[in-house]
């Protein structure tokens, strides 16, 4: 399983971006699809995750701002990242477990990450 994590780039504080994960060689449908950051110096951090049947679960600190959804027919799953702020700023990263449910577990497949920058 081969992921790509793409839209990432430099916004302003306040500002919006959408990241999307795609896949190579199957469809990200039957599989829980989980983003990650990690800005430098710090721990990488669960941002959300979407399961096969469409739920969804997010780290409290960025429920509202940030929204995970599915694209089935460019098959990604892509997450919303609004009202963004500086501390933001991280390299993003998607990544797929290797059954439908969001378990809270190891990810077992990662995609190359996308640097997100929020600067004015």
């Amino acid at each position: 399983l081969q992921l790509q994590a793409s839209g990432g780039g430099l916004v302003q504080p306040g500002g919006s971006l959408r990241l999307s994960c795609a896949a190579s060689g199957f469809t990200l449908d039957y599989y829980a699809i989980g983003w990650f950051r990690q800005a430098p110096g710090k721990e990488r951090e669960g941002i959300s995750c979407i399961s096969s049947d469409g739920s969804t679960n997010y780290a409290d600190s960025l429920k509202g701002r940030f929204t995970i959804s599915r694209n089935a027919a460019k098959n990604t799953v892509d997450l919303q990242m609004n009202s963004l702020k500086p501390e933001d700023a991280a390299v993003y990263y998607c990544a797929s477990e290797d059954s439908p449910d969001c378990s809270g577990g190891a990810m077992a497949h990662w995609g190359k990450g996308t640097q997100v920058t929020v600067s004015s």
